[in-house]
Formats: C-alpha cells, sequence, structure tokens
C-alpha cells in the first residue's frame, strides 16, 4: 500500500528528516517505488512536485530535503501501483482549483469497484489519469463545491467536516481509506485501515499524528525531522507509519481529524 505523509504548523516550517523518512520506504527491497509526490501551499497557490519513479532514487528529493520551500501545510505521498501504470499522470498528490482555492488529495487503500458505485459519482471534475484514489478526490471536490458555491467566504468547519465525513463513510464500504485533503485553510486526515506489518493484515490503525509545541526554537536545530525557525511554532505531522523514535499517536478506525496552524482543531467518527 502507499504512503502518506501531512505537515501543518503555526509558523512556515520545512520539511527535512521526516520527507527523507518517508522516501527511505521507497528503497531497492521496497514495493513503493511506483512515484512519489509532494505539495507545499504557499500564499494562496501550492508547488507541487511529482515524479513516477521511487522517491529513493530521485535527486529532486534530495533537493527539496536540503532546499524545499517554506510552509504551513504540505502533503505527501510515495505510490505502490495498484492501479494503472507508474506515469505522471497517476501520481499523487493530486490536485484542483474551487472557489479560488487550490485542494490537494492524497490517499492509501485500494477502493474495489468505485467505477461502478452509484454514490461515487462525479460531473464537473474528471480524472486525468486512471486510479480510484483520483477518482475519490473528484467525488469529493463535487461533494464539497455546494458549500463554497454557497458562500462568498470560507464554509464553516462544521460543514466541510460534515461532507467529508460522509464521503469518508461511503469510501470505506469499497476498501482501506486512508486520506489526505486541503483546502488552503485546514487539513483533513482520515484514518481507516491499511496493511500491518507486524500481521500482514489489513487493519486499523490507517494513520497516526505526532504534534509537539516548540516555546522557543533556535535556527540551527532540527526538532522531529522539521526545519525550526526562531520562536514559538507548533506542528503536527500525519504519517502512514511512525517517522521517528517519538510517540505517535494512532487514528482510531474511521478517526477524521482536523489540523490547522499545528494544531488539532475538530475530530469527527463516522
Amino acid at each position: 500500500m502507499c504512503e502518506l505523509l501531512a505537515l501543518s504548523s503555526l509558523r512556515p516550517t520545512r520539511l527535512t528528516f521526516s520527507l527523507d523518512a518517508l522516501a527511505s520506504h521507497s528503497g531497492p527491497a521496497s514495493r513503493h517505488r511506483d512515484g512519489w509526490g509532494a505539495a507545499f501551499y504557499q500564499d494562496g497557490d501550492v508547488a507541487l512536485f511529482r515524479e513516477p519513479t521511487a522517491a529513493s532514487d530521485s535527486p529532486l528529493v534530495r533537493f527539496l530535503e536540503a532546499q524545499g520551500p517554506s510552509t504551513t501545510l504540505a502533503i505527501s505521498h510515495i505510490r505502490r501501483a495498484t492501479r494503472g501504470p507508474a506515469a505522471l499522470s497517476n501520481t499523487q498528490p493530486f490536485l484542483r482549483e474551487l472557489a479560488g482555492r487550490v485542494h490537494v488529495f492524497a490517499h492509501n487503500g485500494n477502493l474495489s469497484g468505485i467505477e461502478q458505485s452509484r454514490k461515487l459519482v462525479f460531473d464537473r471534475y474528471r480524472p486525468v489519469g486512471v486510479t480510484d484514489s483520483e477518482h475519490a478526490f473528484c467525488v469529493l471536490l463535487e461533494r464539497i463545491r455546494g458549500l463554497w458555491d454557497a458562500t462568498p467566504s470560507l464554509p464553516s468547519l462544521g460543514e466541510r467536516l460534515s461532507v467529508i465525513s460522509e464521503f469518508a463513510a461511503d469510501l470505506r464500504e469499497l476498501g482501506p481509506a486512508n486520506f489526505l485533503y486541503a483546502d488552503g485553510d485546514a487539513l483533513f486526515a482520515h484514518g481507516h485501515r491499511r496493511l500491518q506489518a507486524a500481521t500482514s493484515n489489513v487493519e486499523p490503525p490507517g494513520l497516526f499524528v505526532l504534534s509537539r509545541r516548540c516555546e522557543d526554537a533556535d535556527e540551527s536545530v532540527r526538532a522531529r525531522g522539521l526545519y525550526v525557525a526562531p520562536g514559538f511554532q507548533e506542528v503536527s505531522l500525519v504519517a502512514s507509519v511512525p517517522l521517528t523514535e517519538d510517540h505517535w499517536q494512532p487514528f482510531a478506525e474511521g478517526e477524521l481529524v482536523a489540523v490547522s496552524a499545528g494544531r488539532r482543531i475538530d475530530v469527527a467518527t463516522s
């Protein structure tokens, strides 16, 4: 199964060791060698980097580890192809514009039969590639665009959580549905089930979260795999598996967490 990584922080920071740790999971002995991608929010837009090759072999990944853009919200993904060939069009994260905002999505799992589902349909938004993950993203955008069309400002967090929670429940009927979704305001992380190395079973947890507060970080300090600028900082990392020896918290099965500025601001289950 693919692997996911997301960052939300109060102040701009850079993924360093965390991105390297994720990329290392696509090494020669790994099955996650069919592509990688990383999306970094900046000034209302997103810098998106993707390659249909193994992250562990990529000079671009090495560059991003050392010189990647500072951001308060990022989503990254390494791929093991289960639907569609290794191609740029099938490489996550996926990105679309909605209501003048850039929306980003990445999924881990196998949604069997999604193309035939009468509930998981789309109209305006269409996939570029052939993956079940991009199909799911187009469905989510169709469902959530009504909220954005109905208001000139940001829809409430509760409204967005309600739509995303119902969407997640529909995905879970088809198979493992771990995903990361961001709308430029908040990160939404849904943990379900994944292949567990210890048991070789597909079961919870599907995601883990690590949250940290740095009261007075020095410019040269790298804390929890992040470049930390001077001053107060609050950071949350979400990943498919723990990337450090810190005490990562597992998601409950079907848990949907909203994170903004590095802090978990709401939780929903369905």
